[in-house]
C-alpha cells in the first residue's frame, strides 16, 4: 500500500459510507467519517458531526482534522438521501431537501476542501453518484436529477482542477444491500393519488426487490479503496449488478425510445 492518507467521508454512519470508511481504516489510512448527529467512533474511524447543508458545520469538522494533521488528502462525498414520488406531486420542501442534500451539500464540502488541495497541489475528490445519474428512474426523478447534477459538476471540476494536481473521480453504484431501502422517504401524496398510486406501488415493489438483490456494499468499498490508492485513478467507475452495469454502458448507443420502454417495463408497467 502507498503512504497512509488522511481521508474525510461524508455520510459514513451506514451503507456505502460506513463500508468504505471501515475498509480504508483497515488498510491503514486515517479516516474521518461524518454524520448529521454526533456518533461514537466506529473502531478506527473517527466520527465527526457534519451537516452538508450547513457550511459552518463543514468548517468546524474540517478544522478539527486540520488542527491534528494540517492536511486532507482525500474527500469522499457520499452523504445523500432518497425521496420517491411523482415529480408533479413533489412538495417544494421535498424538492429542496433532495437537491440541497445530494447535490448542493456536496458542492459545499468541495468548496471548503478545494483551497487546501489547491495549495498543496495534490488531493483526490471522489464523488458518489449513481447509475440513476446516468439513467433517469421514474418516481425517483429528483433523486436522479441530483445525481445527474453531480455528474456535470464533477466533469467540470475535474477539468478545472487538473492543473493543480487534484484528481476528481465519479463512482456510480447500482442497487446494493444497504439501509437505503428502509431509509427512503416515500411521498404519501403520490401513494394515495388516484392516477399515480397503482404504478407508484408497482415501482416501489420493484425498487425494494432490486435493492434486496443488489451488490454487497463491500464491493463498492473495495472499488473506492482502489481509487484512493491508485496514483492515476480512472474518472468514472460504474459498479453494481451485472445487468444494471451493462445497461448503463449501453446508454449512449441505445435509442432513447428503447431505453424508456425498458425502464418503464422494469419499474412501472
Amino acid at each position: 500500500m502507498n503512504q497512509p492518507q488522511i481521508i474525510l467521508i461524508t455520510g459514513a454512519s451506514s451503507g456505502f459510507g460506513k463500508a468504505c470508511a471501515g475498509l480504508l481504516a483497515l488498510r491503514g489510512h486515517q479516516v474521518y467519517g461524518t454524520s448529521r448527529k454526533q456518533l461514537p467512533d466506529q473502531g478506527a474511524v473517527r466520527m465527526l458531526q457534519l451537516d452538508v447543508t450547513d457550511p459552518e458545520s463543514i468548517r468546524k469538522a474540517l478544522n478539527s482534522i486540520l488542527e491534528k494533521h494540517q492536511r486532507l488528502d482525500v474527500l469522499i462525498n457520499n452523504a445523500g438521501i432518497g425521496i420517491s414520488g411523482a415529480l408533479e406531486l413533489a412538495t417544494p420542501q421535498e424538492t429542496e431537501q433532495q437537491i440541497n442534500t445530494n447535490f448542493l451539500g456536496m458542492t459545499h464540502v468541495c468548496r471548503a476542501v478545494l483551497p487546501l488541495m489547491r495549495r498543496a497541489r495534490a488531493g483526490k475528490i471522489i464523488n458518489i453518484s449513481s447509475i440513476a445519474g446516468l439513467l433517469a428512474i421514474p418516481y425517483q426523478g429528483f433523486y436522479s436529477a441530483s445525481k445527474f447534477a453531480i455528474e456535470g459538476y464533477s466533469e467540470a471540476l475535474a477539468m478545472e482542477t487538473a492543473g493543480f494536481g487534484i484528481r476528481v473521480c465519479l463512482v456510480e453504484p447500482g442497487d446494493a444491500q444497504t439501509g437505503f431501502t428502509t431509509n427512503r422517504t416515500v411521498s404519501e401524496i403520490t401513494r394515495n393519488h388516484p392516477d399515480y398510486r397503482e404504478s407508484f406501488g408497482r415501482a416501489m415493489q420493484a425498487f425494494e426487490k432490486s435493492e434486496q438483490k443488489g451488490i454487497d456494499p463491500q464491493k463498492l468499498a473495495k472499488a473506492v479503496c482502489r481509487l484512493v490508492e491508485r496514483k492515476k485513478p480512472p474518472f468514472r467507475t460504474i459498479i453494481g449488478p451485472a445487468a444494471q452495469v451493462f445497461f448503463a454502458h449501453c446508454r449512449n448507443w441505445m435509442p432513447i425510445g428503447w431505453r424508456h420502454y425498458l425502464i418503464r417495463k422494469l419499474y412501472v408497467d
